[in-house]
């Protein structure tokens, strides 16, 4: 198998790439048997790069290596979500009026004694603060924090006392905001609110947090949408965008909708399928949100696409699945960028990497390499690679074998992990070698 071409007439890349292309497969596979419907691989992967495109050439800015694409305000908490300033959420209830299908609470360890019993909040709060002495950003959610209010505040207020610097914000669904409540929140000093809008809602209920939007521009500096995008409510999300417009929230942030392991049934009554490849990078990710529904990426982009034209002044931040990992990945690997000197730390999508070449090309690139002053190395005689640090790859281009074939360097992908036993590397994609290095 391989990946646009690469490694055509050296059978070690392409035996490397097959182990790669294997495990995605399995994973699909096994997923299939329990019921799941994914769709055709990389089912409108063409028109959404198509729609990027047209976004950057527009000014959207790219972050992460394409996982977060942004135009207008953007909150803090965003960029610090995959930042390096520190960012933390914390929840006091997992409880909730509400009981959507696609919630991926019930994921969380300890879901149901935390929604019996509440979050032990001021226990990670104490162990958060023994372990940072500032973070950026601070995010309360749950379950609904409204209806538990008074721990909310009382949240907001030892934040203030541990982190007096951080931007606040809390989400909700709004439902439950009043007037009283937005008052005590605005004295706790919130810095935003995210109101959680549903596409499915009954139109009285979006009437509500419509009001509840306006009620909290009076009392809450930032106000903005964080909301999941259905497939097949691109006439409805538009009208939303225009009552958003009319309210004046500062921004939307713009989810991909995710299948959270739970309640496939209502996906699939749905008519729903999954996207195919289900991640760009394969890797055992922690966090919950599950696996992104096909078509939410393409109806995101078009969605900005259409707002831009339409004028709307609003910020708007696609917040892709992708780009969730993004911190977690950055999280593992930052600490170890200089755990070995081949390795670099790619500050766009924060994965750990390192230049390779395979069979043949190995005699043909090493005494290259050596004498462009490169003396790091790592071979690993069963996968018949070479690896070395990234920098030196262009002193590779257009060398050929004896043969006259062209080389074919690959970067190869790392997450660092460490348990009981210590520190170590797993190696999780091996990609075509970018034309420049850099």
């Amino acid at each position: 198998m391989t990946t646009n071409g690469a490694g055509m007439g050296n059978e070690a890349v392409e035996r490397a790439l097959a182990e790669y292309a294997a495990v995605g497969e399995r994973y699909v596979r096994e997923l299939e048997r329990k019921g799941l419907v994914f769709a055709e691989a990389n089912a409108g992967a063409s028109r959404c790069a198509e729609l990027r495109a047209e976004l950057a050439a527009r000014g959207v800015q790219v972050r992460n290596a394409g996982a977060s694409l942004s135009v207008g305000h953007l909150s803090p908490a965003c960029v610090e979500c995959t930042g390096n300033r520190g960012s933390e959420t914390f929840s006091t209830t997992f409880k909730c009026h509400r009981d959507c299908y696609f919630c991926f609470n019930h994921n969380q360890p300890d879901y149901e004694k935390f929604f019996r019993e509440g979050c032990p909040w001021e226990e990670t709060l104490a162990r958060s603060a023994a372990e940072n002495e500032s973070l950026a950003c601070v995010g309360l959610t749950g379950g609904e924090p409204l209806l538990d209010l008074e721990n909310a505040l009382r949240l907001l207020k030892r934040t203030d006392e541990v982190w007096p610097d951080a931007h606040t914000r809390l989400y909700t669904s709004g439902d439950l905001l009043t007037e009283e409540s937005a008052t005590l929140l605005q004295a706790a000093g919130l810095d935003e609110i995210r109101f959680s809008v549903k596409d499915d809602d009954a139109p009285d209920q979006q009437d509500r947090v419509i009001a509840a939007l306006r009620l909290a521009k009076r009392f809450i500096p930032s106000v903005m949408v964080e909301m999941p995008v259905i497939p097949g409510a691109k006439e409805h999300m538009q009208d939303l965008f225009r009552r958003f417009q009319e309210v004046g929230i500062d921004g939307i942030n713009l989810l991909e909708f995710c299948f959270p392991f739970c309640n496939w049934d209502e996906f699939a009554r749905r008519g729903f399928v999954l996207k195919n490849p289900p991640f760009e990078v394969m890797y055992d990710y922690g966090y919950s949100g599950g696996l992104a529904v096909d078509g939410s990426e393409e109806l995101i982009l078009e969605l900005m696409q259409w707002a831009l034209d339409e004028g709307l002044t609003f910020g708007m931040h696609y917040c892709s699945l992708e780009n969730k990992h993004r911190s977690e990945i950055r999280q593992k690997n930052e600490p170890a960028a200089h755990a070995h000197p081949c390795l670099t730390f790619d500050e766009s999508d924060f994965f750990l990497k390192t230049a390779k070449v395979f069979g043949p090309d190995i005699p043909v690139a090493r005494p290259v390499l050596e004498a462009a002053g490169c003396t790091d190395f790592m071979e690993d005689t069963d996968e018949d690679s070479l690896a070395f640090p990234l920098r030196f790859l262009d002193v590779l281009r257009d060398l050929t074998r004896p043969d006259d074939t062209p080389l074919t360097p690959m970067t190869c992908f790392f997450v660092h992990e460490h348990d009981e036993g210590g520190s170590y590397l797993i190696d999780v994609a091996l990609r075509p070698a970018p034309e420049h290095a850099g």
